[in-house]
């Protein structure tokens, strides 16, 4: 399969860490993606955010946002609502992180392993997952992952309370440093820990590129 014939998805869960899609994973997802010659395609689904907040002091805004619209300030306004997320037209799945995946993507910040996933979300995920191709997860996104594919290896980076958490859901955590990530060849699942560590942009940046490189590999061995 040539880079140029990939098409991969980038499902995004707003704007901003602390209530939608870490910005800096997303952008260095999207570079990554375009450094390697593959063509993405952004996602989010068209929801209220569970909350607004301000990003400068950490506080709750009184005032509601939509995951879409706020993700398409990502995607330049080039985004698709979820909901006609079409696994045929995708070779792989790539979930940035960012408060979002566990707050509107998923209910994983309040919930833990009873977490609800979004259902256009399992729908993707799963969609995915069962034609055998590749996903990708970064940051706290492997946790909708734990939730929705049994036994997969992944990493979450060294937060024990969160990999117990995963491990009780049926995931097998790997603890990582900045700049690794866990493949899993057998479940076709690559993450990377990024924010949930000490992280610099340039760490973000390079596993970014970890991350869609594995996948492509991935996709070579189809």
């Amino acid at each position: 399969m040539e880079k140029k014939n990939i098409t991969i998805g980038v499902l995004l869960s707003g704007c901003g860490n602390r209530d939608g899609s870490e910005i800096h994973e997303s952008v260095m997802t999207l570079l990554a993606l375009a450094k390697a010659n593959v063509e993405y395609r952004c996602f989010a689904p068209d929801m209220e955010q569970t909350f607004v907040i301000n990003h400068l002091t950490g506080e709750k805004m009184h005032e509601k946002r939509n995951v879409l619209v706020e993700a398409a300030r990502i995607a330049r306004g080039k985004i698709t609502p979820l909901n006609l997320f079409d696994a045929k037209q995708c070779d792989a799945l790539i979930l940035p992180g960012g408060q979002g995946a566990a707050l509107n993507l998923s209910s994983f910040a309040k919930d833990g392993t009873a977490s609800i996933i979004h259902p256009e979300v399992v729908r993707a995920v799963t969609s995915m997952h069962e034609l055998k191709k590749p996903l990708g997860a970064l940051c706290i996104a492997p946790t909708i992952l734990a939730k929705l594919i049994p036994g997969v290896s992944l990493t979450i980076g060294t937060d024990q309370k969160t990999a117990q958490t995963l491990e009780s859901m049926g995931a097998k955590h790997k603890e990582t440093k900045q700049r690794t990530i866990v493949v899993d060849p057998m479940k076709k699942v690559v993450t990377s820990p990024c924010y949930m560590l000490n992280a610099t942009v340039a760490d973000i940046a390079h596993e970014a590129e970890q991350v869609v490189q594995a996948i492509l590999e991935l996709l070579q061995k189809k």
